[in-house]
């Protein structure tokens, strides 16, 4: 599973601890060249050279790409850098709001569509003409495992949104080598997660490790059939 030398793009990659953190080491360990994005400058370079200790080549650009201006920006570093990207990991959002549906607002509805659907939207518009022109690629979008839970009404129609985006770009990119697939995570052993919620038992929780792998397949040759598709990293909590 060669993915040495692929230009990758992540977002969603500023805190320690989280998914996009994993993600990114698992690709420098296999010798990609990184662009990773987040809002905040400190954050984003803090986990490049993280990647770039491991020997990969790696960049962190701050951009907020809830915006066209932002997602255009990224797509302008992607392509003065390394040209065409071959993988981009749309890792951008998370759960912000929590309480009952009644009580959310338009902002919270707002909010939440903002940070996990739109960011999907604008950086793929904006990277997929890139792709065209290099040959193809793999487009690897998160969703989230399982049934819809109570008190999360715009995270869920945010992710149900997310999976109809990937089916969307997956039938506009099979003419052009483009595959474009989902992960939905199941509760995962962030530090976050574990911090917040101090559970007793992670034994039947996915772990970061497990999702950057099956991110990698994704990424890699061998998932060269798949597309449109979303795969559910759960560990054992199914």
């Amino acid at each position: 599973m060669s993915l040495k030398d692929r230009v990758v793009v992540i977002t969603g990659v500023s805190r320690p601890g989280q998914i996009g953190q994993a993600v990114a080491l698992a690709f420098a360990r296999a010798g990609a060249r990184l662009v990773l994005a987040a809002r905040t400058a400190a954050n984003v370079e803090a986990r490049a050279r993280e990647c770039r200790e491991l020997g990969a080549e790696a960049v962190g650009v701050a951009v907020d790409l809830a915006t066209e201006a932002g997602a255009a920006a990224l797509a302008r570093e992607v392509q003065s850098r390394f040209g065409s990207p071959q993988v981009l990991v749309n890792l951008a959002g998370g759960l912000t709001v929590y309480r009952p549906a009644v009580d959310h607002t338009l902002a919270d509805w707002q909010k939440e569509l903002q940070n996990n659907l739109t960011t999907a939207f604008l950086t793929t518009r904006a990277l997929f003409p890139l792709m065209r022109e290099g040959g193809g690629g793999s487009v690897i979008n998160f969703t989230r495992a399982g049934l819809p839970q109570a008190n999360m009404v715009a995270y869920n129609c945010a992710k149900a949104g997310v999976e109809a985006l990937t089916r969307t770009f997956a039938l506009e990119g099979r003419d052009h080598n483009i595959r474009v697939n989902a992960v939905g995570p199941g509760l995962t052993d962030t530090e976050q997660n574990l911090e917040q919620m101090k559970p007793k038992d992670t034994s039947r929780w996915a772990r970061k490790e497990d999702i950057a792998a099956v991110v990698l397949f994704l990424a890699s040759d061998e998932s060269a059939g798949i597309t449109g598709q979303v795969l559910q990293v759960a560990g054992k909590g199914i």
